[in-house]
């Protein structure tokens, strides 16, 4: 069984940074793709950035250039740096797992709030 546990998420000031991480209980962490999705109130969950087994990133426009999507395979973790942070990336910040061959799994998600 998969289980996604983020930490990471608080409050912090327009223009600052926060850490996500993101621990996967299961044994295929090494050949899941990894992705960081957020949802804001009354907004549908977005694509923040993704990660393949591999190492190629893909990243949402909006994000591209002050995010950093990373993953140690040896301690089953994918990251999140978020640098530069603006109001509009308030959200919560959910991880998935997923596999080429099907099935993903989410976490139970992580409040991001950028405020002064």
């Amino acid at each position: 069984q998969v289980q996604l546990v983020e930490s990471g998420g608080g409050l912090v000031q327009p223009g600052g940074s926060l850490r996500l991480s993101c621990a996967a209980s299961s044994s295929i962490f090494s050949i899941s793709t990894m992705g960081w999705y957020r949802q804001a109130p009354g907004k549908q969950r977005e694509l923040v950035a993704t990660i393949t087994s591999g190492g190629s990133t893909n990243y949402a426009e909006s994000v591209k250039g002050r995010f950093t999507i990373s993953r140690d395979n040896a301690k089953n973790t994918v990251s999140l740096q978020m640098n530069s942070l603006k109001p509009e990336d308030t959200a919560v910040y959910y991880c998935k797992q997923s596999l080429v061959v099907g099935g993903y799994w989410w976490g139970q998600g992580t409040q991001v709030t950028v405020s002064s």
